[in-house]
């Protein structure tokens, strides 16, 4: 298993010295600077690949090429960017590069309503609070339809939630939803929200789902013929959010996806934060099913708080070996499964990051971007480097 590290180019505040130094061999990375939908060239892949090598890693793992709206919802000018994406897989696999993670989350990526939460055992961490999520639906951006889908009682506890919030809080609040966070959506105001839920008015997840269909069966042949794996990433938070259908958040979820193209060019970004939000999803379960069509995987933990009517969980972001997932009991089965393959002849290669991190210790003056600030990292990286150590030696020593 590779240990990789998420960098977000030459502005990160956390550099690639600060990744070598944690112990990452690879590094995940984007071109952030060219807009989505078009081709990523490949002189322009190769200079960051130069930028990465000479820091003495591989640029491992590109996290994301993004997949656009119109894609997602197929209006005028899809095909031309589904004609973009399949030239980028292309270019990127000349230079070498063969795991590409994308989302399918319409409109908004990875969701939190606080960047900069007290973590229980002191410093800070993001979090989804309920009840501010719903308060900027219901009240500040004024959604349609949005007091349907809430509820009474949710609603009235989201004004009263909004009504305790100075201007100054409710401003931030719209701020961290809207100005998108890292590897995540563009900036966003609330009346270009609302043109833009307008849009996608009336989509299904079953029209979520066709649409997503869709674009495997253009994409996917041209990854497998480039031996590229492409790694869809889980709803984060798996559940609709504004109305808007999200289809890649459950068991059930990832295997229909995986039978519309059933070759490792269509394969899972594995997120534990992510799926273990949601109560219902058995994480151990489903990597012991899904295996071997995970091709990355984002090792992290989040902490259920309140769970309010319709399923719905206010989280934060745990420490790494702590919170609702079991990522010791995840590693010692990816392990058994690298044993199972070796035995078998085949070569296991997975490359792993310790997703996101709380700002510990002088993480805050260096102000990294929220999720990735560089101590909160290297601690998880660290435990998980562990962990694995030990789940290598402990199977080697039963077998």
């Amino acid at each position: 298993m590779e240990q990789t590290w998420r960098w977000f180019g030459p502005p990160d505040r956390v550099t690639l010295r600060d990744a070598r130094e944690a112990g990452a061999t690879g590094i995940v990375s984007a071109l952030h600077e060219l807009p989505a939908g078009g081709v990523w060239p490949v002189e322009s892949i190769r200079a960051r690949q130069a930028e990465i090598r000479s820091a003495r890693m591989e640029w491992s793992v590109v996290e994301s090429l993004e997949v656009t709206e119109r894609i997602k919802m197929q209006t005028p000018g899809w095909r031309a960017d589904v004609e973009n994406f399949a030239q980028s897989i292309r270019n990127l696999a000349a230079c070498g590069i063969r795991t590409i993670a994308y989302n399918w989350m319409p409109l908004f990526s990875w969701m939190r309503t606080h960047l900069r939460e007290p973590a229980p055992k002191g410093g800070y961490t993001t979090r989804f609070d309920v009840l501010a999520f719903a308060a900027f639906d219901l009240y500040l951006l004024q959604r349609r339809d949005a007091e349907a889908d809430w509820g009474e009682d949710l609603s009235r506890a989201a004004h009263d939630y909004l009504a305790d919030l100075s201007s100054e809080e409710k401003e931030l609040l719209q701020q961290t939803i809207l100005q998108g966070l890292p590897g995540g959506h563009r900036s966003l105001t609330l009346q270009k929200t609302n043109d833009l839920l307008q849009e996608y008015s009336g989509l299904s997840s079953e029209d979520l789902r066709a649409s997503l269909r869709e674009f495997l069966m253009l994409v996917c042949p041209v990854a497998e013929e480039c031996g590229v794996k492409l790694c869809i990433h889980p709803d984060d938070p798996p559940r609709p959010l504004l109305g808007l259908p999200r289809i890649v958040s459950t068991a059930d979820d990832l295997q229909w996806l995986l039978q519309q193209y059933p070759h490792a060019a269509n394969s899972l970004t594995f997120c534990t934060g992510a799926l273990g939000v949601r109560a219902d999803n058995d994480l151990l379960a489903m990597v012991r099913s899904f295996t071997p069509r995970i091709g990355f995987l984002h090792l992290r933990s989040t902490q259920r708080e309140t769970v309010y009517p319709k399923g719905i969980e206010t989280f934060f972001e745990a420490a790494h070996l702590e919170g609702d997932a079991d990522l010791i009991g995840i590693i010692i089965e990816l392990v058994k499964e690298k044993r199972r393959r070796e035995f078998a002849g085949d070569h296991f290669h997975l490359p792993f990051r310790a997703d996101h991190g709380q700002e510990l210790l002088n993480d805050r003056e260096r102000n990294a971007a929220p999720g990735y600030p560089a101590i909160g990292r290297l601690r998880g990286l660290a435990e998980l480097r562990g962990a694995l150590t030990m789940a290598e030696r402990l199977i080697v020593d039963l077998e």
